[in-house]
């Protein structure tokens, strides 16, 4: 198992629409650590660890979003693990 942390933008119509809790359930239901938050730009920002294909999954469910949602544009850039999370949080 390789561990990686991707930092991720996701770009579009993603604020106001539940993104936010999508994104921790489908990250605790694969098994990942990190946070999403809002960036005040109305993009939403993730970091996120874990094991490189179920962090690619992740990224295909965030490609999706909630019903509600239009994603535009996914940035990602992978990084070595930092090992500072615990469990997959939202942060305010």
């Amino acid at each position: 198992m390789i561990a990686v942390c991707a930092h991720i933008l996701v770009c579009g119509l993603v604020q106001g629409v539940g993104f936010r809790y999508f994104a921790q359930r489908s990250a605790r239901r694969i098994g990942l650590v990190g946070y999403v938050r809002n960036v005040c730009n109305g993009d939403v920002e993730v970091e996120v660890e874990g094991e490189r294909g179920l962090v690619s999954e992740f990224i295909e469910d965030l490609r999706i979003g909630p019903a509600s949602s239009h994603v535009t544009n996914i940035n990602v850039q992978w990084h070595n693990v930092k090992e500072e999370f615990k469990d997959f949080s939202i942060r305010f």
